[in-house]
């Protein structure tokens, strides 16, 4: 019989951005579905599923999310012109820059040591090995005269061990909007941490009492300096 696109719209539709799904993309942990684009911007934010709040991964959610080839095919061959308008848009907005049309990537088969070979898909997003300290930022207040500021959206943080404190301060001004006569404390464990010092060293100096489900406890509070006359 023939069906309505109606009614499989609610099951082909992202429910972040409310389109069709486009470069379908599954969290592995609870196999919902969204835009690849609208899956990476949000666990930017959060290492949640925006539909069924499970924690995804404690650090890195954009490793346990794999791309959907079966069901972006199926939304394509569904959906009369959709695939033919998202390439015409992504070729116009790489030329309107001067930059190259990407190729779509195409799986590789795997050698197997019985029956056809098979295709293995990897994670969609790899991070770089030289991001090798995952930090954990937890607000401890601030002191009255501090004003309003902006709250931090994102405190899960992957960075360069060679990354130091004076870099953590500057991401925590730049995110939350603060004044510049608004100091920054950063602790870890009962330390007071300085500018100059690096992740790796904090982390190899405090030990495991710094650290927790594997990652690296910053904790950050806002203080008024006192005006010099």
């Amino acid at each position: 019989r023939m069906i309505n696109l109606a009614e499989l719209t609610p099951y082909i539709l992202c429910s972040i951005c409310k389109g069709y799904f486009i470069d379908a993309t599954t969290i592995t942990e609870c196999l919902h579905t969204f835009c690849k684009s609208c899956i990476v911007r949000h666990f930017y934010y959060s290492n949640r599923c925006p539909k069924c709040n499970i924690v995804v991964h404690q650090t890195q959610p954009l490793y346990n999310i794999r791309l959907d080839r079966q069901l972006q095919d199926i939304v394509y061959k569904l959906v009369v012109n959709l695939e033919e308008k998202e390439k015409k848009q992504m070729h116009d907005f790489y030329k309107e820059r001067g930059l190259e049309v990407p190729k779509p990537a195409v799986p590789q088969p795997v050698p197997v040591s019985r029956g056809r070979p098979r295709k293995v898909l990897g994670s969609v997003f790899r991070i770089p090995p030289e991001l090798d300290i995952s930090i954990l930022l937890e607000f401890i207040g601030a002191n009255e005269g501090t004003g309003n500021f902006k709250p931090l959206e994102k405190k899960f943080v992957r960075v360069s061990g060679e990354a130091t404190i004076g870099h953590v301060e500057k991401f925590l001004r730049r995110k939350m909007d603060l004044d510049p006569a608004c100091q920054v404390d950063i602790i870890c464990g009962d330390h007071l941490l300085e500018h100059y010092q690096t992740l790796r060293e904090i982390r190899q100096a405090i030990g495991e009492s710094a650290v927790q489900d594997g990652l690296l406890v910053l904790h950050y509070g806002l203080v008024v300096s006192p005006l010099t006359l």
